[in-house]
Formats: C-alpha cells, sequence, structure tokens
C-alpha cells in the first residue's frame, strides 16, 4: 500500500506549519509544538491521515470513477498536472470557474465546444475558408478554453471525489463539492479548518518538495486501485470464459 516515512516527511519540510498568529484554532489536534513563532506538524497524525486518505482513495480509483486534482497556487500547478496527467485523472490548476462542479451542464458545453474547433481545424475546409482575423479570433478562444479546461477535457460526468492542495485557496471548489456531497481529499496547513473536507492531511502546504511527496503518495494509491481493477476485470473475463467453455462442453457432450 502507497505509504511513506518520517525520514522523508522531514526531508521534505511536510512539518513546518505557518506563523503561530496565522493559525486555525481547529488544527490544534494536528500541532505538536510552537518553535520560533512557527507550529510544528504532528507527523505521527500525517502519517496516520495519509494511510487512511490513501486507503480511501485508492477505492474510488478501484470503481473506475475519476478523481479531479485542484490546485491553483503557482507551487503546487506543475506537480499536480504532472501527476494527473500520468494517472489520466481530470485537473485544474489555472483558475477554478464558478460552477465548474453545480453547473456542469455549462462546463460540458465549453468542453464540446473546444472539441468543435479542434475538429474545425483538423478538417482544415472550414478552418481555411475563414478570414485571417476570425480564425485568430477562434484561435484565441481556443487558447482561453484550453487554460482553464484543458486538465478536464476527458471528463464526461461528475468526478467521484476532489484532491485538493491548499483548503483556503481553493474554497469555492471545495463548497461546490459539499453541496454535491463529494469526497474532498486535501493538504490541510496550520491555518486552514480541517473540518471543511472529509479526509484531511495535515501538511505544509506551501513548500514545493512537501506537495510532491503528498501528491506522490496519494497518486501511488490511484495507481494501486487502477490495477486492481484491471486484474479484477481480467480475472471476471476468465472465469467467464472457463464458464462459456464448461458450458460449450455440456452442450456437446448432451448432444452425442
Amino acid at each position: 500500500m502507497a505509504s511513506t516515512n518520517y525520514k522523508e516527511l522531514l526531508d521534505a519540510g511536510v512539518h513546518f506549519g505557518h506563523l503561530t498568529r496565522k493559525w486555525d484554532p481547529k488544527m490544534a489536534p494536528y500541532i505538536f509544538m510552537e518553535k520560533n513563532g512557527i507550529h510544528i506538524i504532528d507527523l505521527n497524525k500525517t502519517v496516520a491521515s495519509l494511510d487512511e486518505a490513501a486507503a480511501a482513495i485508492r477505492q474510488i480509483a478501484k470503481s473506475g470513477r475519476k478523481i479531479l486534482f485542484v490546485a491553483t497556487k503557482k507551487q503546487a500547478q506543475d506537480i499536480v498536472a504532472e501527476e494527473a496527467k500520468r494517472l489520466k485523472m481530470p485537473y485544474v490548476t489555472d483558475r477554478w470557474l464558478g460552477g465548474m462542479l453545480t453547473n456542469f451542464a455549462t462546463v460540458r458545453k465549453s468542453l464540446k465546444k473546444m472539441s468543435t474547433i479542434d475538429k474545425m481545424v483538423k478538417d482544415n475546409t472550414a478552418y481555411a475558408a475563414m478570414a485571417k482575423r476570425e480564425r485568430l479570433m477562434l484561435s484565441r478562444e481556443r487558447e482561453k478554453l484550453s487554460r482553464v479546461l484543458g486538465g478536464i477535457a476527458d471528463l464526461s460526468r461528475l468526478p467521484a471525489a476532489l484532491f485538493v492542495v491548499d483548503v483556503k485557496r481553493e474554497h469555492i471548489a471545495i463548497k461546490e463539492a459539499q453541496k454535491l456531497n463529494l469526497p474532498v481529499f486535501a493538504i490541510v496547513d496550520t491555518n486552514s479548518n480541517p473540518e471543511l473536507v472529509d479526509f484531511p492531511i495535515p501538511a505544509n502546504d506551501d513548500a514545493s518538495k512537501s506537495i510532491a511527496l503528498i501528491v506522490s503518495v496519494m497518486g501511488k494509491a490511484i495507481e494501486e486501485g487502477l490495477s486492481e481493477r484491471k486484474v479484477d476485470k481480467e480475472d471476471t473475463e476468465r472465469k467467464r470464459s472457463e464458464d462459456e467453455g464448461i458450458a460449450e462442453k455440456v452442450a456437446a457432450d448432451s448432444g452425442e
């Protein structure tokens, strides 16, 4: 099962929280101590929370549903986009459009529009017949749509869960998930409220090394779930094939 150890967590600076004056009191159970005016996160709690979150997200991946990665802060964008692409999961790293989940039907129209532009450009006939100004406007619109919606281009229905970096920054996405009863997994720093999400992972959400480590563990858990799903499907197919073979033999024997 996907996991990490204390040395990796320490090396990545996962334990460094925010200045004590910026803390959220609801993070008290996850704080180990205060040092030089900074809260230090209890890594025992991080390991336990990470194990629980990894086990739950693995089961969601095993079910075949999608997990939407959300991280619009600069130091997390590339890390999250790369891992989501590797896992073939949807992601949002540019900005969160209000209603991306609660008004998904409208978002799907925008995705369809992006797909239509792509087909038009690929076909080239209609595209080539356009005036230069029209082509430029179409190109700019495609670029804008791609920047905001490119990470969810293959999302045909609502995701089963969200994985978020920075609870405070992505509060709109979390509120939308709550309205739709979608579970939220999140890296929660000492300045955030862990009660806003279903699976809080107490950790530094500012340092790129910390973000990369947590994202990596969750990514491995998703990968395990996908592998288990593949094995289960292969087992089902093999059993069905065996059953069909037995049925055919019985039919052949009875016909003799």
